[in-house]
């Protein structure tokens, strides 16, 4: 089992940017399709979470390179 020093096993934080990314992306369409402003905004947070979160997980691993 992976080290729990980050408090999450790194599949979590990882599972979890990527679900965030495609969540994110189908509530950024839903806006774009229904017209509406304030849910592509949100979608673009999730977006912008779920990227976060991945380039997150990147550095992390690439710091003890």
């Amino acid at each position: 089992m992976a080290a729990l020093g980050d408090r999450m096993p790194p599949i979590v934080n990882k599972a979890a940017a990527l679900f965030a990314i495609v969540v994110g992306f189908l509530i950024a369409a839903e806006g774009y399709r229904t017209g509406s402003g304030w849910i592509i905004l949100a979608g673009v947070a999730a977006l912008g979470i779920g990227l976060a979160l991945l380039a997150l997980k990147i550095s992390r691993r690439n710091r003890g390179a």
